[in-house]
């Protein structure tokens, strides 16, 4: 078949097919609403695309070719991909399909499959893909134009961006439940001088925030292992390796359990907040819209509960005089 058969279109095809299921160039220009003429030439420029004949004249009408027969095949397959693409816009249009892609950074692992879930609830139709990586992995996502939004605290700065709130991100030390530091109250950040810390990689926003922390106090802590894994922190600090700068919503069940405790530190926790972020110039299909509204409203819903916990160390403190 010609390589030039690539040039061609829809017309020419349903041309073919309207001639096949009629019989004639009438009964064909009839079924297409189109004039005998115009149906003649849609099929003439077929022909010579494919460079072989496609119809033979018979006392029984017009038929196919083999290689009529062979491009009619196409048009059949190429209808039926149309279709299926017409009822997925449909579908997207109507919010009942379609595919999201989003991301978050590692340390919102610990709610956003839950947030997903609640979605996926009421829109069961509809594909989510999310993608964890650390901050930075998760700008350049952005960046790329990769996500449709993304789930994390501070926006990047390189990038106009739409930003709803979800809720409050708070930020706590924590330790081995024996150590030596676990039942003092009023812990300054100077009392921590000694310890070692248990850290993210560089490129991790806790990571980020941990180091401002300790600027701002002029305190350069001592960092015992770098890691890549909120979990292997934990674990690490429950093995007694060190103490850690943590989100809170990541140690939630351990700090239930017991299994860590939460340092007293004068100026903890530091609050932040998680946000949905998605590019300004990215055009979101209905689904994506749907589920960014659905994180802005009842995404706070799906948070740790850390909050009482953490009223309940703050009233434990001794009343300053």
């Amino acid at each position: 078949m010609s390589k030039r058969f690539r040039d061609v279109s829809i017309r020419q095809l349903r041309a073919l097919a309207a001639l096949e299921a009629s019989g004639s160039i009438t009964a064909a220009a009839a079924k297409l609403h189109l004039t005998q003429p115009a149906v003649t030439l849609q099929l003439r420029n077929l022909q010579a695309l494919a460079g072989l004949p496609l119809i033979q004249r018979t006392g029984d009408g017009m038929l196919l070719t083999d290689a009529g027969r062979e491009v009619l095949a196409l048009t059949e397959r190429i209808e039926a991909a149309m279709a299926a693409c017409a009822t997925s816009l449909e579908m997207m249009a109507g919010k009942t399909g379609g595919r999201i892609s989003i991301g978050a950074v590692s340390t919102a692992k610990y709610f956003v499959p839950f947030a997903i879930s609640g979605f996926s609830q009421l829109h069961p139709e509809i594909e989510v893909r999310l993608t964890i990586g650390n901050r930075q992995e998760i700008c350049a996502a952005l960046r790329g134009y990769d996500l449709d939004f993304a789930i994390m605290g501070r926006p990047p700065v390189d990038i106009e961006m739409d930003v709803d709130l979800i809720g409050d991100h708070p930020h706590v030390i924590i330790a081995p439940t024996a150590h030596r530091l676990a039942k003092k109250p009023r812990l300054a950040l100077g009392d921590l001088a000694d310890e070692t810390f248990l850290t993210r990689e560089p490129g991790s926003g806790t990571r980020g925030l941990m180091e401002q922390l300790f600027e701002s106090a002029r305190i350069r802590p001592t960092i015992g292992m770098e890691m890549s894994s909120n979990e292997t922190i934990k674990q690490a600090v429950i093995a007694g390796l060190g103490i850690a700068f943590i989100s809170a919503h990541t140690v939630a069940t351990e700090l239930d359990e017991r299994r860590l405790v939460m340092l007293d530190v004068v100026g903890l926790p530091i609050i932040r907040q998680w946000f949905v972020l998605g590019r300004k110039d990215k055009v979101l299909l209905p689904p994506a819209q749907a589920m960014r509204r659905f994180l802005g409203e009842q995404g706070a819903q799906f948070l740790p509960r850390t909050q009482g916990r953490l009223r309940l160390t703050r009233a434990s403190k001794p009343a300053e005089h």
